[in-house]
């Protein structure tokens, strides 16, 4: 059994720097409500490991997620880094468990850039994304404080969460757009305009919350026939239907279990013929 079956996953470069498409989503390495340290640390720190060890070398992270603790259990398991690139996002408070308010004043997304930097124990962030735009803050100003991050030299790239086309031109104009991280899955493609505008501009796309299937995983539902043909699990089926769906697509699922996060890596090996997508792709709402 290959020990790196994330390289079938094929490859996406960020800013020069080629990374394998099928990544890991640090949200679930927190307590519930992604509040406050997770319950057993020590099996969170040993899933950051074993995803680096099946050959991820994309994980994704916020500054909100615990918060804090998710960047500090990255730097605990792994760092130093070596060609594991970690993607960070800056732009949410929390307030408590499941509790999140933007805010995008130019001033607290710097001073989050420099705690990212700190907890994460690196002189630049590989990428960091504003986490959602603030609706109460011109968003030329959100923009402009990211450029002024990359022009010195504290991140390497810049991404969005949660946006439109619109928004993403918009951003583009101000400082370069390496990637786009938007809810997407088999029963959630209310981000299709933005996954094509990502497609023809070679911008990255990172869904959130990838293996979603709902009613798909039902006995004789699309996504368990396939994984009857395929000998695949639900959630492996899920996740080669995205790296399938798109060259520019990243998926990150994330789990805080060593079983799960093998699982999940090893969809990347899972090969749907042309008729098996199409029974996927068929199952658009």
């Amino acid at each position: 059994m290959p020990t790196n079956p994330i390289a079938a996953s094929g490859t996406f470069s960020i800013q020069g720097r080629a990374i394998h498409r099928l990544g890991f989503g640090a949200m679930r390495i927190t307590g519930p409500g992604v509040w406050g340290p997770p319950s057993d640390i020590p099996g969170c720190l040993a899933v950051l490991r074993k995803a680096v060890e099946m050959g991820v070398d994309f994980i994704d992270t916020a500054d909100s997620y615990g918060p804090e603790v998710s960047e500090s259990l990255i730097a605990e398991a792994l760092h130093p880094y070596g060609d594991v690139v970690i993607a960070t996002k800056a732009g949410f408070t929390r307030q408590g468990p499941n509790s999140w308010a933007p805010v995008g004043r130019p001033e607290y997304l710097r001073q989050q850039c420099e705690m990212s930097l700190r907890r994460l124990k690196v002189e630049a962030i590989d990428l960091f994304q504003l986490h959602r735009i603030d609706p109460l803050v011109p968003r030329e100003e959100q923009f402009g404080l990211l450029a002024d991050l990359l022009a010195e030299g504290k991140v390497k790239a810049v991404g969005l969460s949660e946006v439109s086309v619109d928004e993403i031109r918009a951003a583009n104009d101000v400082v370069p757009i390496s990637t786009v991280q938007n809810l997407y899955n088999l029963t959630n493609r209310q981000s299709e305009s933005v996954l094509d505008h990502c497609e023809t501009e070679g911008i990255g796309f990172i869904p959130w919350f990838p293996m979603a299937a709902g009613e798909l995983t039902r006995p004789g539902g699309a996504v368990d026939t396939v994984a009857a043909e395929t000998g695949a699990t639900h959630a492996q089926v899920a996740l080669a239907w995205l790296l399938r769906r798109s060259k520019v697509m990243l998926p990150i699922p994330g789990t805080s279990s060593v079983a799960h996060v093998e699982e999940n890596c090893r969809a990347a090996e899972v090969s749907l013929t042309d008729d098996q997508f199409e029974a996927l792709e068929g199952t658009a709402p």
